[in-house]
Order: structure tokens, then sequence, then C-alpha cells
């Protein structure tokens, strides 16, 4: 291969690089886009969709539908908050942990579910992923605080209870690990 078709080549191929580019990042739809179409696009009423209990005999709490955290007890242990796009456990809140650790220690019957959250700046994604960390973080220092690892669950809850558009103050309270006790 001569230097002229050698050059010709190099150039298809950083021409076809340079076309190709990246990807735009795409837009997070709202959720009224998201929830049942567009709008005015179904013809699907509330009251055109079967009772789910109805049909197959469970109550609301009924724990064989498969949602086991819906009979978690909440407020009994304290709340553990984090800084921004944070995992890490702050010095402030080691002393919660302290004492749910100490809580743990008497009731040896009970188990308890970590539910990570974040404020609603981010992806989906990247939100369960960092409240999944955040419920890890607070697993593993319960851990070396001596509380057994089979009494602990976690899970992410990402930004699904968080408020869009909040205060600083707000999103400050969005940013936690809650501790909650199953029944």
């Amino acid at each position: 291969m001569n230097a002229l078709s050698k050059s010709l080549c190099f150039a298809l191929v950083g021409a076809a690089v340079l076309l190709a580019g990246c990807p735009k990042k795409p837009t997070r739809p709202s959720p009224d886009q998201t929830m049942l179409g567009p709008v005015g696009g179904t013809n699907v009423a509330p009251t055109t969709i079967p009772d789910a209990a109805g049909q197959t005999g469970l109550v609301p709490g009924d724990t064989a539908g498969g949602d086991k955290y819906a009979t978690a007890e909440k407020g009994i242990l304290p709340t553990v908050y984090f800084d921004f796009d944070r995992s890490g456990i702050k010095p402030s809140e080691r002393q919660k942990l302290e004492q749910a650790s100490k809580w743990l220690a008497e009731h040896k019957d009970k188990r308890i579910v970590l539910e990570g959250h974040c404020d609603w700046r981010g992806t989906a994604e990247y939100n369960l992923g960092l409240g999944d960390r955040r419920a890890n973080a607070v697993k593993e220092y319960l851990q070396k605080l001596a509380v057994d690892v089979t009494r602990l669950e976690t899970l992410s809850k990402g930004d699904l209870d968080a408020k869009e558009h909040a205060s600083a103050e707000e999103m400050g309270k969005d940013r936690r690990v809650e501790l909650n006790v199953l029944k």
C-alpha cells in the first residue's frame, strides 16, 4: 500500500469517527408522560381496572402478596442523613447508628430494613445506585458495631419519595437511610 492510499484510509476512518460522535444524553420524561401514555391517548379509566385484592383474596398490608416491607414500623429507630452525592456516614450521624446497635442488642428478635433515599437530582438509575450505596454503608457500619448481618436488609428507593424542585432544606431531608423495624 502506498503512502497516498494509507493517508486516504486514515482520512476516511477519521471522518467516520467524527461524524458518528457521541449520542446526546436522553432527557428524563415527566411522570405524566409515562403513567398511562400520552394524555388523552388511552381509554382506560381507573374504574375499569379490576381490584387485585378482590381477585386474590389478599388484603392491604398482607405480605403474601410479595411486599414484605409493607409491614415495617417506621420511626422507632433514628434516620441517618447524608451529604449531597455522598454515601459516607458523617461523624455527626454515627451516634444514631450506635443507638440503633444498642436497640438491636436489646431486641434480639427484631430485624430491620435499611431504606436508602436520594434527593430528586440525578437520573433514576444513578439515584437507585446511590440509595443502595448509602444503605450498604449503614449496614457495614452496623456490622462493625457487632450487629448480626442476617438481621439487616437493604432496599434502595432512590428518588421515588423525593420532592422535585425542593428547597435545599427539603433536599437535605431526602438524602437519608431510614432504619425500619420489620414486624
